[in-house]
């Protein structure tokens, strides 16, 4: 069964990316752990924040792969404490984020258990090409 999408308009050509990255968002959207914000700082700049509260520096980790920004996290359970009642768990998380074309990740911070990770949306360059049409009469 196939099915109808708004991208499969003959109108929209070389859109069947963005439709991937449509399905590959919703997948990674699932779980609500660790809750997020994301503000626009300015014209051009974002700011994600992640509530990650019990993880140090050295237990998140943050990688960019093409379009694919990932934050993920693991805390590693001290085996010496003996609990009376757990009710914090050691647990981890990934959250992925999809980030248009032309995004650069400008840095990340840790502050009071929160994980800020900076974005910048560079100005595109308005590009105009003229197109030259060939005439198969002259034998070009």
């Amino acid at each position: 069964m196939s099915r109808l999408s708004l991208f499969n308009s003959p109108l929209l050509l070389g859109f069947d990316h963005f439709e991937r990255m449509l399905d590959q968002v919703n997948k990674s959207s699932s779980d609500g752990y660790p809750p997020y914000n994301v503000e626009q700082i300015g014209q051009s700049h974002l700011r994600i924040t992640l509530a990650v509260a019990g993880f140090s520096d050295d237990e998140l980790n943050i990688t960019l792969e093409e379009n694919q920004l990932s934050i993920s996290g693991k805390q590693q359970d001290d085996g010496k404490r003996v609990y009376l009642h757990r009710g914090i768990a050691a647990r981890q998380f990934q959250r992925t984020f999809v980030l248009a074309e032309g995004m650069e990740v400008t840095g990340a911070e840790l502050d009071k258990g929160l994980l800020h990770v900076d974005l910048e949306r560079p100005k595109p360059e308005n590009v105009i090409r003229k197109i030259d049409i060939r005439n198969r009469a002259d034998g070009n």
